[in-house]
């Protein structure tokens, strides 16, 4: 057990609720203090060019609420490296950039880099980044191949693309076999001495088999199963059961 949480809530659906109607509420900086407060590590956002989820008003405000009450969390801003985007990021400093080669009418982020095609713009942006003192990772398929090359091009992590695994939710043979992937890809990426995050569609049942296999994970980022679980137990509550099964907490 750990006081420590891996946890970063992704706050991107509560500002798509909140966008559906021109009030401001359910409030974005309200629903991550709750999930700040009861013991999120940090907070994930991608704002999008269209702003149809988060606006960059949340980047600034989400800011603020970490740098002024909860200084020992993180901000991580997701998004694909457009100019527009690296203004963002060096404006506000966030702990961490996850760079995503995402399309702006994707509906969600789903496929990593061809880091041998892209590696001109993703080890041009790492360095840029790195300047201003904000830790790189980059979003990559479950390939063993993928994180000695995320190194070479000046990555600090990786997060494992885990939608292929998630997917597999009602066919157990399947998921083992995509979580095999995306262990491999880990441990591949512990060797080469890059921190491992994983992101996409994971959720309390899917999760606990996972870190058992890599305990070395460092974070995963977890949004719509997150969203969706709180609104049945509540964002506090939410929190508390992801951390049992990161295995954090007792059950």
């Amino acid at each position: 057990m750990s006081d420590q949480s891996r946890l970063s809530v992704n706050v991107n659906a509560v500002a798509m609720l909140r966008n559906r109607r021109d009030l401001p509420w359910p409030s974005v900086v309200d629903m991550s203090r709750i999930a700040l407060q009861a013991g999120a590590k940090g907070i994930t956002i991608h704002p999008r060019p269209d702003e149809r989820h988060i606006r960059k008003t949340d980047v600034a405000d989400l800011t603020a609420l970490i740098n002024d009450e909860f200084p020992d969390k993180e901000l991580c801003l997701e998004g694909y490296p457009s100019p527009d985007f690296l203004d963002l990021v060096e404006k506000h400093r966030p702990h961490q950039v996850l760079y995503v080669p995402d399309d702006p009418a994707q509906l969600t982020s789903d496929h990593g880099w061809n880091l041998a095609r892209d590696s001109q713009i993703i080890s041009a942006v790492t360095r840029q980044t790195k300047q201003w003192n904000v830790r790189v990772s980059l979003f990559v398929n479950a390939d063993p191949e993928a994180p000695e090359l995320a190194a070479q091009l000046g990555a600090e992590r990786i997060e494992i693309y885990t939608g292929p695994y998630g997917a597999c939710y009602d066919d157990e043979k399947a998921a083992e076999r995509e979580r095999a992937r995306v262990v491999a890809t880990g441990k591949a990426a512990h060797k080469a001495g890059l921190g491992v995050n994983a992101g996409h569609d994971l959720t309390l049942l899917n999760l606990p088999p996972l870190v058992a296999e890599m305990p070395f994970l460092r974070e995963v980022s977890i949004g719509h199963g997150f969203t969706a679980d709180a609104l049945i137990y509540g964002f506090a509550e939410t929190v508390r059961l992801y951390r049992v099964a990161l295995g954090e907490l007792p059950a």
